[in-house]
Formats: C-alpha cells, structure tokens, sequence
C-alpha cells in the first residue's frame, strides 16, 4: 500500500490548513488510520486517530482546534487544523492498518508533509 500526505505548508498562527492522506494499492479495507507529528529535534508524537467506524480521539494539545475524519469509499483521511501555534510546527504523518486482498494486515506509513506555522 502508498500512502500520500499533502496539504502542508507555511502559515501565520490563528491560521489553519487541511492536509490529506491518500492510501493506494490492493487494499481490502482499512482499519485504524492516525495522523502523527514530529517536531525538530523531538520525538513522533500521536496526533489523533480515527477507527474505520469513526471512532475519534486527540491529543490533548490539538483537542478542539484539529479534526480527524475520513472518507471510507476513497481510502482518504484528513486533519482539519484550526488555530495553529507555532508550537504545531513538524512534519505530519498518516498512518493506516491495511488490511490487504491477500488478507494480509500491515501498519503502514506515509512520507510525511511538513506544517510551518511562523509567529
């Protein structure tokens, strides 16, 4: 399976931004999928996650400004972000548990695209 992240960018906090992950390949369906982030010099944190059922949970410092949803019939997952901080500079992952035609089940990365926001 591919997964591709875009939408990053750079914008002024108070600002938002949509980025979206696309999975592609022989997919039978896909379970669990969750954005991650990775600031500069720190560790990969979770950002939120979503069930295929829709299911949703946050981190406490995106709670009430960044929205995860996705689009089942597309294989797409997006993250609403609202009220940037500069604090929410990284690069954004999507992770998916793909289940595949073969039925194999496999935890699979995108590339990563990176969020800016400037003071």
């Amino acid at each position: 399976v591919q997964l591709q992240a875009s939408g990053g960018g750079l914008v002024q906090a108070g600002g938002s931004l949509r980025l979206s992950c696309a999975a592609s390949g022989s997919i039978f369906t896909i379970h669990d999928m969750a954005w991650y982030r990775q600031a500069p010099g720190k560790q990969r944190e979770l950002v939120a996650t979503i069930t295929s059922d829709g299911n949703t949970n946050y981190a406490d410092s995106v709670k009430g400004r960044f929205t995860i949803s996705r689009d089942n019939a597309k294989n797409l997952m997006y993250l609403q972000m609202n009220s940037l901080k500069p604090e929410d500079t990284a690069v954004y992952y999507c992770f998916a548990n793909v289940r595949f035609i073969s039925m194999r089940r496999v935890d699979s990365w995108g590339q990563g695209t990176l969020v800016t926001v400037s003071s």
